[in-house]
């Protein structure tokens, strides 16, 4: 690339900015710096999130210096932003561990000894919790007007559902606030977001101008969708968290495992740091052999290694091969195995009474019959922790336990379950 501009647009992260050739400048001349802010309004970051986070690590590897901003101050109140009703308000303890946890996830991503460019987190906290209401209003109030405001597409999205709230409807002066006290403290001259918040970025734009006589810029990345349209971040079993209590690594690695072909070009372009030849050749071996899922599986392992640490994405990698017969699952370490079986169709047992192979097939579903599964055994497609069963009336041993507990059933590639022997 030639510059970070270019780089930012041919991988489709520029939505919506001010000035755009202004911003170009800005980027190309000199080192700025650049915040993004998180709001503690969930137990931690998503997908969404992480679209923000690699492109504040894209920036700061162009030597610009960026911050991270966790909301303690927001995240009591609530963004408007894409929300069709009033959000409830957590307890200020919810959010205090909360904003704890988010500040260590948005810390994985930036380099905090990068000389000049070096990254920093504050809370908006810091600025807004001691200001009284009369500063707030006389300070930051005066300088918005309410037909401007009542303009911006989120507050006329909930005004046309029903309503908003005196409360959220002040969002967006707390964050053009957080612009101004930036931009004082540190000479923070570039706001980034997503596309859904450009209302709340050009509140900070306008902020400085009328308060500083100043000239800042905003930068929104696009909401990253499917062919289909629809968001990503929500999959049948929630959220795609950051946070390896909220979702396994190798939960994660397997959503990126299994997203389609068409959309491994643009999800390597957004979040890989590969080079535009290396995505270019992924992308071009996904299109001629598609059945070997290069990009999906180059995807995958970049990815959870970014969020998880190249260890964890090595266990996610050798219990997805495991899974699938590609290796031993008896080398597959407890935890990262309870991980893996959690995302497949389950049963319990007690211990001592193990029906049949046929029998816990049936019980698991993962054959339409007890004679589907008998066919399976008897054309050699049926598998017992990787070994295939032979015997359909073979009742698993304790010897067959996987760390005491577990018993893998595999018909076929693709189709799985789990067993898991529980005390009587």
């Amino acid at each position: 690339m030639d510059d970070i501009f270019d780089e930012l647009s041919w991988r489709g992260l520029l939505a919506v900015t001010t000035d755009i050739d202004e911003l170009r400048k800005a980027l190309n001349s000199g080192q700025v710096t650049i915040y993004c802010g998180f709001d503690p309004t969930a137990p931690g970051l998503h997908i969404g999130n992480l679209v923000q986070l690699v492109t504040l690590r894209r920036l700061q590897l162009a030597g610009h210096r960026p911050i991270g901003v966790v909301g303690g101050a927001t995240g009591l109140i609530g963004d408007p932003s894409g929300k069709s009703a009033e959000r409830v308000l957590n307890p200020r303890e919810v959010v205090a561990q909360w904003l704890e946890r988010i500040r260590g996830e948005v810390s994985r991503f930036l380099d905090f000894d990068a000389g000049p460019a070096s990254a920093l987190i504050v809370s908006n906290l810091d600025w807004t919790g001691p200001m009284s209401a009369l500063e707030f209003l006389r300070d930051i109030g005066k300088h918005f007007s309410v037909n401007r405001m009542l303009d911006r597409e989120s507050v006329k999205a909930r005004l046309e559902a029903g309503g908003i709230s005196y409360t959220e409807f002040s969002y967006q002066l707390l964050q053009a606030m957080d612009f101004l006290e930036l931009y004082r403290r540190y000479d923070c001259t570039v706001q980034l977001g997503g596309s859904d918040q450009w209302g709340n970025l050009v509140a900070g734009v306008d902020l400085i101008r009328r308060v500083e006589g100043e000239s800042v810029h905003a930068l929104a990345t696009p909401l990253i969708t499917k062919p289909d349209g629809t968001k990503y971040g929500k999959t049948e079993v929630g959220a795609i968290w950051l946070s390896a209590d909220l979702m396994s690594p190798y939960a994660f690695y397997q959503f990126w495992l299994n997203v389609s072909d068409a959309e491994v070009p643009g999800l390597l372009r957004v979040f890989s740091f590969r080079s535009r030849e290396e995505i270019e050749q992924l992308t071009r071996e996904s299109a001629e052999r598609p059945a070997a899922r290069a990009g999906q599986r180059a995807l995958a392992q970049e990815i959870t290694t970014l969020v998880h640490g190249a260890e964890e994405t090595r266990r996610a990698i050798a219990a997805s091969q495991a899974l699938f017969g590609r290796s031993d699952l008896a080398e597959v370490d407890e935890r990262t195995l309870a991980a893996a079986v959690a995302e497949v169709p389950s049963v319990q047992v007690p211990a001592g009474d193990l029906p049949t192979v046929v029998d816990l097939m049936g019980e698991l579903k993962i054959v339409p019959s007890k004679s589907a599964a008998r066919r399976a055994i008897a054309e050699g497609g049926a598998y017992l922790n990787n070994r295939k069963v032979t015997l359909a009336d073979a009742v698993p041993g304790r010897e067959d336990l996987l760390h005491g507990r577990y018993l893998i059933l595999r018909v076929g590639k693709r189709t799985i379950g789990t067993v898991e022997v529980v005390s009587s």
